[in-house]
């Protein structure tokens, strides 16, 4: 793994608005959401839900997810590349954790989160505030041309990337 790659695997944390959460249901159907996100440290990704959305719903019942970070402008035959794919482990978060959440939510400026109060996001409010805290981290291997220099493999693959 190249510093190359670490670099350019926060540059698409840092750089995208939104995630693709990948949840699954009590009766093991699957079930993907965008939802905006802020994080100060890569490891640690918040949002704010509601509990009762489907997504919201699935994570209470199986904290692990699966999440997709990427550039959907990106020309076809380039986005592989372009993504981060990500597992973690997701949880409603409450007092001092709600609190750290929302410092951290509105993100820098300029990437169009608003600050919020706490009580928009407990009860009664309709809101809630969620961590994915991320535990592994992988991108589509870069081949070129021809076979992937690292693995020797001549097809699509995914190798983990270290922040």
């Amino acid at each position: 793994m190249t510093e190359d790659t670490r670099s350019a695997a926060r540059a698409i944390i840092d750089g995208n608005l939104y995630m693709v959460l990948a949840t699954v249901a009590a009766d093991g159907a699957p079930w993907a959401s965008p939802v905006f996100y802020s994080t100060e440290n890569g490891r640690d990704l918040y949002w704010v839900s509601s509990p009762e959305v489907t997504h919201s719903r699935n994570i209470a019942h199986e904290p692990r997810i699966g999440i997709v970070l990427h550039d959907s402008r990106a020309p076809v035959g380039t986005a592989s590349p372009l993504a981060l794919y990500l597992r973690a482990t997701a949880e409603e978060l409450h007092g001092e954790e709600a609190l750290e959440g929302l410092r951290v939510i509105p993100g820098p400026a300029g990437r169009g989160g608003r600050s919020l109060a706490p009580e928009e996001v407990g009860p009664p409010a309709p809101w809630r505030v969620y961590r994915a805290r991320v535990s592994e981290y992988s991108m589509i291997c870069p081949r070129g041309e021809g076979r992937c220099a690292e693995h020797g493999l001549d097809y699509e693959h995914r190798t983990t990337v270290r922040l």
